[in-house]
Parts: C-alpha cells; structure tokens; sequence
C-alpha cells in the first residue's frame, strides 16, 4: 500500500481521544499542516504520513490508521458532498493558549489544566494580576472559567 496519510479518528475507535488532541497540537507546534475533517468520524484529523508522527502516536497511545492516496481521496470526495454535513478545515499554526486559574492551586483542583497537561497541549496560566497588566491580546485561546461540579467551591 503507497501510503500518503495518517487518520487520527476521534469516534469510538479512538483509544485516548484526549491524546489525539494533543498530536494534533505537536503537529502544528512543529510546522506541519493538518486537515480537521468536521463531522466525519467524530472530528477525525488527516495528516501526512511522517515517521515523527507515527512514533508520537504510538508513544501516546492513539490511535491511528495509515491510507493510501485512493483512500484519502475517497473520504475527501464524500465530505464535499452537500447533501452532508462535513468540512475540511485546515489547520496551520498552532494557538497560543492561557487558562485563567489561580496560583498555588492543586492539581486536581482544576478539571481544565489536568486535560491540557494529560493531552501534552502547552498552555500558560493567568490569573486576576496578569490579566489586569493588558496580556490578553498575546493569546488565540483563552479559557476563562469552568464550573465545579462537586460543589466543594
């Protein structure tokens, strides 16, 4: 099989879904360009077939499909129909990110910053002071709050 890209299926054939995340991230940390398939098996991510990824993959755990040319082509072909509600949305730089949380915090305090760390996303946290001093602007994502759920805050 003439190989050209990896599938990083994001449905129920996805062993860590968060991980998936994560090399999707290192992908574009690192200059690769990646196509996120909107809709088509649950969000699924397309990108060449590199041996750097391949190798973080199975470090990772994530799963993984390798396709040939035809194949890509194929699911490329179906997403452009109209009658579905799919998308390619490519993918080029990767976001600078912030989560608002507080200093001195544990770590199982906050939900937000465990799965960024879990999924190996690179993130700075601000808070009150830092907001305040006009940072904002040097961010493409920030997370601002989350709810507890278990009611202890």
């Amino acid at each position: 099989m003439n190989a050209a890209q990896l599938l990083v299926p994001m449905d129920k054939s996805q062993a860590n879904h968060l991980k998936a995340y994560g090399i999707a991230y290192f992908a574009l940390e690192n200059g690769i360009t990646i196509d996120w398939l909107l809709n088509y098996r649950g969000g699924s991510f397309l990108m060449p077939q590199l041996k750097t990824l391949e190798n973080e993959m199975i470090i990772r755990g994530i799963t993984f499909e390798v396709l040939a040319d035809g194949q890509v082509n194929d699911i490329k072909r179906k997403i452009s129909s109209p009658e579905i509600n799919q998308e390619i949305v490519q993918l080029e730089v990767a976001p600078k990110i912030a989560v608002y949380t507080p200093a001195g915090k544990q770590p199982w305090d906050d939900a937000v910053t465990l799965v960024m760390n879990y999924a190996e996303i690179p993130y700075d946290e601000v808070y009150d002071s830092t907001v305040i001093t006009g940072v904002l602007k040097d961010y493409d994502w920030l997370h601002l709050h989350h709810e507890d759920f278990t009611g202890q805050y």
